[in-house]
């Protein structure tokens, strides 16, 4: 029997998806989670939650499914030995370093691979499943047929989303939100760069549209075929949706798992009938349907997007027109009412314009910030209406005139459900302990072991013609795509190349679906008989297809290696070198990798990075390539038969900074011309850059300089100055208090002293 597995993004909706007849429930805490916007669960909550959960024969997930920098990875250590002490039945995990520190430390606590993970294969299931980990989630940019065969060449479970938002970008591959400022979505900081409103440039004049916004999936259709082909769990999305949305979908997919069996198509009805009241965006069934893959990448882009559809979740009830403060007695009755477990909402009244509905009391709504910093939901306790018929509700006073609003749930749909969680906490008190996390060392580089992996430029490209033009650079190692331009030149060997077969890397892509994994396999082994000996791989998937052939694999940058204990597991694969991710800060890179293993490391320092990788050719009526944002910042969109990307105008650059890596110990550079075409022009920038350390014009450092955003740091930085001007006022007066808080400020500084417990990946 197949399990549902719904979102518990708060206490309330841990209450209604179990009240509904969820099987198991998949949350987040506090860090280390692609939901970090939402409530996420105390410790003492989270404790409380798996034993009662527990008792009722549920399981419990939890969300570790964001990459770690080298410098978290001593708090994600106390996070692993603190999980093992409480016992959820599974972690959800993108990381490999996660899963080399449970290999080594933690080998009881169950692992499922993110979707973040980039699963779309049953290369890459068996991988995983051969590595310890029991379940995979795929990748949902999949259709029945390859679901199906993943399913029967794979002994690992298969978990699979079936409702709620979906990403415009293949899976675990999206770079646009941390392009913008940090706010990675590999770091659960994804600010949904896709649901933005964009100005494209047509060549009949100027159009704006939510030209990358994706409608939600909906598969309750399909639930009778998956169920047969042996999907092990049905996941729903909606960590930050409302418990009333969490309840209604959670009702519709349990009736339906109950019931197809007896009355097939009357089951679907009444389950559809159920889902009336989800009030998110138009659905879609994706990638269902196609009778083949070609006829998906030509023609999923046309059910997934919709630029007129507003990139908000809900029906639009417009956006706030006054505010003014809450009446006492409104915010004494809600003080009252509060759950004392969660976050203080503090509020206040306001008029809505633009919409059509007038929301009452008792409905729930989701406020969204203009500037797109912040999401909420709230459900209205109080509406005012005025003698000339304007209506007041309250909303949190974190919104403010501008922003938007849209209706998630009325009254009606909603219900009240048992409590999981016993009104006590009081003796659920276990928190990571303050553990050291023993040294790891990656493996020593041998004489001649990087042969391979000479010191230089390296230069990638997309096109065969390219690597003619990028000669002229002199690379070391032409890095070229396997794509649906260069399959036949490099296999059928068209065109004879300017370079030995030992001077070129076979760049795989990052993307492996089941659709296409063995000829896939079969352009490999072919290549190998021609004499390739290097590839670059960017998928766990081309791990399998690889291991035991006689070739060099190198990590590409998609194979992300944020901390060394990744690294480690990536080296246990028989990779010896690697390939920096792009979003990645030269603070992180040195403390990932020590001085003695930098050789290993190539660093990308010019590159268009793709920021949307689409498994579709974009709809018909898309005329367009360049588009905009609001902030004026441009862009590039590019269609192929390998699908679409985005990438920004302006180029990401530090090739002025390549004397600094190489005294640092990094010496080899990529130049990556991927999804552009190389001209003499740019030949010549790159170059005079490189060469005489000239910063190129209106580039783009990306994460190099200031690293992710962190709002747990600029929440310290902050307290850390309110302490200090605390402590100076202090001093100015004399006071004895003086003292106290500068020895306050000592104690709060953590010295864990020297490490030991050396380990060794090898």
């Amino acid at each position: 029997m197949s399990e549902l597995l719904a979102p518990a993004g708060n206490i309330e909706s841990l209450d209604a998806a179990i009240g509904e007849g969820a099987d198991a429930v998949y949350l987040g805490l506090k860090s280390f989670n692609a939901r970090l916007r939402t409530t996420n669960f105390a410790w003492n909550q989270f404790e409380a939650a798996v034993n009662a959960v527990h008792r009722q024969g549920k399981k419990i997930y939890v969300t570790l499914n964001t990459v770690c920098e080298e410098k978290e990875t001593e708090r994600l250590y106390r996070l692993l030995s603190y999980l093992e002490r409480i016992g959820p039945d599974g972690l959800i995990v993108q990381d490999f370093g996660i899963i080399r520190m449970c290999q080594q430390f933690f080998p009881n606590l169950e692992l499922h691979a993110s979707t973040q993970m980039n699963v779309e294969s049953a290369n890459a299931a068996n991988l995983l499943h051969n590595e310890g980990l029991s379940r995979v989630v795929v990748a949902r940019e999949l259709g029945l047929d390859e679901v199906k065969y993943i399913r029967e060449h794979t002994k690992a479970e298969i978990e699979m989303f079936v409702h709620g938002a979906l990403c415009v970008s293949e899976s675990g591959l999206c770079l646009f939100s941390s392009y913008l400022g940090g706010k990675s979505a590999n770091r659960g900081m994804c600010t949904q760069a896709c649901r933005r409103y964009y100005t494209a440039e047509y060549p009949e004049g100027i159009k704006q549209g939510y030209y990358f916004s994706p409608c939600d999936m909906q598969l309750i259709e399909q639930i009778p075929e998956l169920m047969q082909i042996g999907v092990d769990s049905f996941k729903i999305e909606g960590r930050m949706k409302s418990a009333e949305y969490v309840g209604s979908v959670v009702s519709a997919y349990r009736y339906v798992m109950d019931h197809w069996q007896e009355d097939k198509k009357g089951a679907i009805a009444t389950g559809k009938r159920m889902l009336a009241g989800d009030f998110a965006r138009t659905k879609t069934t994706y990638w269902y349907g196609f009778k083949d893959l070609k006829e998906g990448v030509d023609n999923a882009g046309q059910k997934i997007l919709n630029p007129n559809q507003a990139g908000g979740t809900g029906i639009f009830l417009g956006t706030i027109a006054n505010t003014k403060k809450a009446p006492d007695e409104l915010i004494e009755e809600l003080k009252k009412t509060q759950d004392p477990d969660q976050p203080v909402v503090h509020i206040q009244m306001a008029t809505l314009k633009g919409g059509n509905y007038d929301p009452d009391p008792g409905d729930s709504i989701r406020l969204h910030k203009a500037d797109d910093t912040g999401r909420m939901s709230h459900k209205i306790k109080s509406v005012e209406v005025e003698e000339d018929g304007k209506r007041w509700i309250d909303i949190p006073t974190t919104f403010h005139v501008g922003d938007s609003v849209y209706l998630l749930q009325i009254k009606s749909m909603s219900k009240r459900y048992g409590r999981v969680l016993p009104g006590d906490l009081s003796k659920y008190r276990r928190q990571p302990l303050d553990e050291q996390l023993p040294v790891l060392d990656l493996t020593p580089v041998e004489k001649n072991e990087l042969a391979y992996f000479p010191e230089g430029i390296y230069v990638q490209v997309s096109t065969i013609s390219d690597v003619f033009v990028a000669q002229a650079l002199h690379p070391v190692r032409m890095l070229i795509e396997l794509n649906d331009n260069t399959r036949e030149d490099l296999i059928n060997g068209k065109t004879v190349l300017p370079l030995s077969k030992k001077s070129i890397c076979i760049s795989l892509n990052p993307y492996c679906p089941a659709a296409i994994e063995e000829s896939v396999k079969a352009d490999l082994e072919k290549l190998i008989e021609n004499g390739f000996t290097n590839f670059v791989v960017n998928n766990v998937a081309h791990l399998n297809m690889l291991k035991d052939k006689k070739v060099h694999m190198i990590a590409g940058p998609y194979l992300y290696t944020f901390n060394r204990w990744a690294a480690s597991w990536l080296e246990n694969q028989n990779l010896g070198a690697f390939i920096m991710p792009y979003e990645n800060s030269r603070r992180n890179l040195e403390q990932t990798f020590d001085e003695n293993v930098r050789s290993r490391v190539l660093v990308p320092v010019f590159a268009y990075p793709a920021l949307f990788r689409m498994r579709f050719k974009m709809p018909e009526d898309y005329g367009f390539t360049y588009f905009s944002d609001k902030e004026g910042m441009e862009f590039k969109l590019a269609s192929s038969n390998d699908g679409s990307v985005v990438m920004p105008e302006l180029p990401f650059s530090i090739l002025d900074k390549t004397d600094f890596l190489a005294q640092a110990g990094f010496k080899r550079f990529l130049i990556d011309f991927s999804n552009t075409i190389v001209t003499k022009s740019a030949i010549k920038d790159v170059s005079n850059s490189l060469f005489k350390k000239a910063v190129l014009p209106e580039v783009s450092r990306f994460n190099w300089k200031d690293g992710f955003y962190n709002p747990q740091q600029i929440e310290e930085y902050k307290a850390s100055n309110e302490r200090a001007a605390l402590a100076r006022q202090a001093m100015q007066k004399g006071s004895p208090a003086s003292n106290r808080e500068r020895f306050g400020q000592q104690k709060s500084r953590k010295n864990f002293g020297p490490k030991s417990g050396k380990k060794r990946s090898r």
